[in-house]
C-alpha cells in the first residue's frame, strides 16, 4: 500500500484536491487513472480511501469512500536530542525514530553543541515521508530548537531520564522504563552534556541512564532510545 500525506484533510472532508506536485506524481508517475483507490492520511490519526474521479496531471480530485481511525498508543514518547553537526545525521534519527514510533521531537541547544541554528523544513520532509513508508497515520511533531535549561525547566509529565557518558551513577534505561507511561529522554551533542547540564537535569529529577556498555554517537543513542522504549511496550 502506497500513503499519502494531506494534512488539511479532516474526518468531515468528502472531495480531495491534489496540488500540482502531487497530481503530476499520482497521474504520472504512479499511471493512476480515474476509478483507481488511493489512501491518504492527515497525519491525525484518520486514514481515508478515496477514488480518483478526476486524473489531470496539473489536478487531480479524488472523492472520499472512507475513513478510518488508526488506534494511538496509549502512551507519549518525546525524545529531545541536540542537533548533530552534519544534518544527514540528524535527518537519519528523524526518519528512524518516526518508523519505530515517536510523538514529538525537540532539537535542544546545549553547551557542546557545534550546531545552534535548525533549519526545520527539511526536518518535516523526512518526517512525512517515513510516516508514508512505515504507514503511519501519525505524523510526529518536531518543535522549534531550545535552550537546554529553558526545556528542562519545563513542566514534564511521565518519566523523565538524561542519557550521558560521564562516570557517575547511572541506571540502565531498559530496566527503568515502565511500560503504558509517557516518557522523555534528553540525548546530548557529539560532545556530550556537560557536567553542569548533567547536574540542572537532576535537580529537575530527570533519571540519569546509560544506553549500553559502548559510547554512542548522538544520532545512534538516539534511535536506541527510540526502540527500547517500543520493546519493553510491546
Amino acid at each position: 500500500m502506497q500513503l499519502f500525506y494531506n494534512p488539511e484533510i479532516s474526518e468531515t472532508t468528502t472531495q480531495i484536491i491534489f496540488p500540482k506536485e502531487e497530481s503530476k506524481h499520482i497521474v504520472k508517475v504512479l499511471r493512476k487513472s480515474e476509478g483507481e483507490i488511493l489512501k491518504i492520511t492527515n497525519g491525525f490519526g484518520w486514514l481515508f480511501t478515496a477514488k480518483i474521479t478526476v486524473a489531470d496531471i496539473k489536478n487531480c480530485v479524488a472523492i472520499i469512500t472512507d475513513k478510518t481511525k488508526q488506534t494511538k498508543r496509549n502512551y507519549q514518547v518525546h525524545l529531545a536530542v541536540a542537533p548533530t553537526k552534519m544534518n544527514d545525521r540528524y535527518e537519519w534519527f528523524l526518519e528512524k525514530a518516526t518508523e519505530i514510533g515517536i510523538d514529538t521531537i525537540t532539537p535542544i541547544i546545549c553547551e557542546n553543541s557545534e550546531r545552534k541554528v535548525i533549519k526545520t523544513d527539511r526536518f518535516e520532509k523526512i518526517l512525512q515521508a517515513a510516516m508514508k513508508q512505515s504507514l503511519s497515520c501519525y505524523m510526529p511533531k518536531l518543535n522549534d530548537a531550545i535552550a537546554y535549561k529553558d526545556f528542562i525547566t519545563q513542566s514534564i509529565k511521565g518519566q523523565k531520564f538524561i542519557a550521558h557518558c560521564e562516570e557517575t551513577d547511572k541506571k540502565s534505561l531498559k530496566t527503568e522504563i515502565k511500560s503504558n507511561q509517557d516518557i522523555t529522554i534528553l540525548i546530548g551533542p557529539e560532545g556530550d552534556f556537560s557536567v553542569k547540564e548533567i547536574e540542572q537535569a537532576l535537580q529537575f529529577q530527570f533519571i540519569p541512564v546509560t544506553l549500553g556498555n559502548t559510547r554512542l554517537r548522538t544520532e545512534t543513542a538516539a534511535v536506541v532510545a527510540c526502540h527500547s522504549i517500543a520493546f519493553i511496550n510491546e
